[in-house]
């Protein structure tokens, strides 16, 4: 490698072209990043010191191959070089559309020294030749062409940019400034330099790319240039096509593909570094192109997801309710199922049922207010239950099996908190109420066409007719049930029905005895809407939502199968009795613990041990040893994380111990219960995250 400071109109000068490879991105500046140039170019003329303007990186020709014209693969400064080109033909046109102007130069002379090799033809008449469809519009632009019909818009633009801002008091600074620009000239050795180990290093320090550009160049930047642009043209970029606009989604695409594939989750500026390490442990027995291949292909599952590019009505159909609920973090585990559907080892009804199942799970769990901070890991490992030959069953089996608060909310869970929740408030407010309307109905309901109503209106001052209504206990009535199912429904008709009494509600134009739709059918037949009303139809709508979003089922004996071998229900069951210690004053301090420790949070509980008493969220987050004359608590969680300002802790690392972690804590007296629940809470919080 050569690295040298030179000017950079020198170097443009001299016979050769620089040649974007076709990995690299295409031209991005905007005109942020032009207008800080053009005025430090300004800057510069005023100085008789050089403008420094950063690294170009390139390959330098074959030392053993004579050319009159030299070609330069550029690695780095891609940007920098085609906006100098843009400002330099800005000048250039300029000075034709002004020949009267003073300059320090001729527009021949700027063509011929810094824009085309005048003695050459074809491709070789250009100085600079960009990728894809920026190198017509940029060779067109600087020809007087017609520009291509799907031109670089950028190039253009940034092109008409420049020559806005040149007038006949400011382009001879202009042209001394440019002439006053230095750059490091890298020059890289082919048998001897690593183009990648540079490229990282100018990456990390401030290139802008992101973590799919970096796992592109990566991938092809090494590979002999027949290969490269067959990789190129055939998967990657179709697959950088098939996101559009939605390019910026395309890391998030990588994630999600390194999740499946490695069963683990990488974090979104680790991956690239990720999948270098899948690529290299994957290569020799999978070969570039299978990897890059199945990339392209998991894409299109991606984008037909996640972007609503399926083609197939049904499924297409589903993906917008998956996407309406934000499932991202169940994508990895989609994407598999996809793949097998393609590959033909589900039916497209089991495809179907899978999917349905999914988007059930995440919906009852959001109407439970189950954390959701596990679902990325239930989705990462979920797909490795399955057991081919009975697919379908197996992963009812998997979302049946899991338990506390990765558990899929059974029906009287669900029932519950539907009715109680509330629902103005919640998310996915406009997709639950539009589900519920549009279950088994073939003209669909579209809830954005309508607005929420709440049948006792929102008011702070109710009307007296209302508070009449709702009978002596109004205002307990209203603040119990106003945002809750019961009470809110859709209508086009929201201004008219405004604060007005029930009966009016119904009976006037537009009103509810008019409504065609369901939700507003068990509110037309109430003779008044009171408590009792608000739980009636509450109830009923819950019901329905036990249709809409049922939850898997199998027998027990076909459950049992997929049970693990410690939690059949042949294991032997425990309870509180066994525990000698636990009798007349330490029964009630346990009773006072069990109480505060399961109050933390709905999704813990306690399960009793042959030694020892857990409590659990997803696994043990502190177990509890019963003694004569205490409690003896154990945290799991190391020792080092506890935030301990009583010293209360002991490190228990490496001693036997029934229970789990390396925290252990003592129980004596309820008058410390305030305290070690503090620390309970840590391990609780810590196992979440």
């Amino acid at each position: 490698m050569k690295a040298s400071a030179k000017n950079l109109l020198s170097i443009i000068k001299e016979p050769k072209q620089f040649i974007i490879p076709i990995y690299q991105r295409t031209y991005s500046w905007q005109f942020k990043q032009c207008a800080l140039l053009l005025k430090d170019i300004q800057e510069a003329s005023k100085s008789e010191q050089g403008h420094f303007i950063g690294s170009i990186v390139y390959f330098q020709p074959d030392i053993h191959t004579i050319a009159e014209i030299n070609k330069y693969l550029v690695i780095d400064g891609q940007q920098r070089l085609t906006t100098i080109s843009l400002l330099i033909a800005a000048i250039v046109k300029f000075i034709e559309e002004n020949p009267d102007c003073e300059v320090d130069t001729t527009a021949k002379k700027l063509k011929n020294y810094y824009l085309f090799n005048a003695e050459e033809d074809n491709d070789l008449y250009f100085k600079l030749l960009l990728t894809r469809r920026d190198k017509e519009t940029l060779t067109n632009l600087l020809t007087n062409e017609p520009l291509p019909t799907k031109h670089s818009q950028r190039i253009i633009e940034n092109h008409e940019y420049f020559f806005k801002q040149i007038d006949k008091s400011n382009i001879n600074k202009i042209y001394k400034g440019l002439q006053k620009l230095i750059v490091v000239d890298v020059a890289l050795e082919r048998d001897k330099d690593n183009p990648q180990l540079i490229f990282e290093s100018l990456n990390s320090t401030g290139l802008n790319l992101s973590q799919a550009d970096l796992i592109r160049n990566y991938i092809l930047m090494g590979q002999e240039a027949t290969f490269q642009k067959h990789l190129y043209e055939t998967y990657w970029y179709p697959m950088e096509q098939s996101f559009g606009e939605n390019i910026s989604a395309l890391p998030w695409f990588m994630r999600d593909y390194l999740t499946m594939k490695l069963n683990t989750i990488p974090k979104i500026g680790e991956v690239y570094d990720t999948f270098k390490l899948y690529f290299n442990n994957h290569n020799d027995k999978l070969g570039t192109e299978n990897i890059v291949k199945s990339l392209y292909k998991y894409s299109q599952y991606y984008v037909a997801i996640a972007l609503q590019k399926e083609e197939d009505k049904t499924l297409k159909s589903v993906f917008k309710e998956i996407t309406k609920l934000r499932m991202d973090t169940s994508y990895p585990f989609l994407l598999a199922v996809y793949g097998d559907y393609k590959n033909e080892h589900i039916t497209f009804d089991e495809f179907i049922e899978i999917l349905n199942l999914t988007k059930n799970y995440v919906f009852r769990r959001a109407i439970c207010g189950i954390p959701t901070n596990s679902l990325n890991k239930t989705f990462a490992t979920i797909y490795k239950s399955l057991k081919s030959e009975t697919y379908s069953e197996s992963i009812k089996a998997a979302f049946m099996l899991m338990d506390g608060y990765r558990r899929f909310p059974d029906d009287a869970e669900f029932t519950k908190e539907i009715q109680l929740k509330d629902v103005y408030n919640f998310r996915s407010r406009n997709y639950l109420l539009e589900s519920l309307e549009n279950f088994k109905r073939k003209e669909l309901v579209n809830a954005e066409n309508y607005t929420i109503e709440h049948i006792i209106p929102q008011n702070p001052k109710t009307p007296i007719e209302w508070q009449q209504e709702l009978g002596e206990n109004w205002k307990q009535v209203k603040e119990r049930y106003l945002h809750t199912l019961g009470n809110l429904s859709l209508t086009a008709y929201n201004s008219e029905l405004s604060d007005k009494p029930f009966t009016s509600k119904k009976t006037i134009t537009g009103g509810f005895n008019d409504s065609p739709l369901f939700l507003n059918k068990s509110v037309r037949v109430a003779d008044v809407w009171n408590e009792q009303s608000i739980n009636n139809r509450a109830g009923e709508l819950a019901q329905r939502a036990l249709k809409v979003w049922p939850s898997p089922y199998l027998d027990d004996d076909v459950l049992d199968i997929y049970r693990a071998p410690e939690t059949t229900r042949d294991t032997i069951q425990y309870s509180i009795d066994q525990y000698e210690h636990l009798q007349n004053d330490m029964l009630d301090l346990y009773r006072l613990f069990e109480k505060r420790v399961l109050n933390i949070d709905a999704i813990a509980k306690v399960e009793f041990k042959k030694l020892y008493i857990a409590f659990k969220a997803q696994t043990n987050f502190v177990d509890v040893v019963p003694q004569k004359s205490k409690l003896r608590i154990s945290l799991n969680m190391d020792f080092e994380n506890i935030k301990d300002p009583k010293n209360l802790c002991r490190d228990i690392s490496g001693l036997g111990r029934w229970g789990n972690g390396n925290v252990e804590v003592n129980l004596r007296h309820a008058s410390e219960l305030d305290d070690i629940i503090e620390l309970v809470e840590q391990a609780f919080e810590e196992q979440l995250n």
